[in-house]
């Protein structure tokens, strides 16, 4: 007997038509507030303003923040990307708990002075995996 396979849906997901919030970046086709019309698409947008923000810069929640910024402006060491790691998973496990990180990639590229992080992830509630790419320049 085949097993039944149960597609778990978020309920904000069911009806196409309404948004959920807006996407980052703020430059797009319909104006500055580009909508997200599904959970997927607002989970990489919250990620994004995660990874973006420095704690203190969010009025009224100046805990909010990864603080990855402030520690590329300490200095790129051998520890950094433990630090990287650590900030990101942290944080992500108190922001945004419906998404479980399944690997954090991050590239120095020294010579440029540039690093890319890229982050799998799964959300929780569907088990679909995504990942996204920040760079710091």
């Amino acid at each position: 007997m085949p097993i039944k396979q149960i597609n778990r849906v978020n309920p904000l997901d069911l009806n196409k038509n309404i948004s959920i919030g807006i996407s980052l970046p703020f430059n797009g086709p319909s104006g500055p507030f580009n909508r997200t019309f599904s959970t997927k698409e607002q989970i990489k947008s919250n990620l994004i303003n995660l990874l973006l923000t420095n704690k203190g810069e969010r009025v009224f929640n100046p805990e909010f923040g990864a603080n990855i910024k402030k520690a590329l402006f300490e200095g790129i060491n051998d520890n950094i990307s433990e630090l990287l790691r650590m900030l990101i998973t942290t944080n992500v496990g108190i922001f945004i708990p419906e998404v479980e990180i399944i690997d954090i990639i991050i590239d120095l590229i020294k010579d440029e002075n540039t690093i890319n992080i890229t982050l799998k992830y799964k959300m929780v509630i569907s088990g679909n995996e995504d990942q996204l790419t920040v760079q710091f320049i």
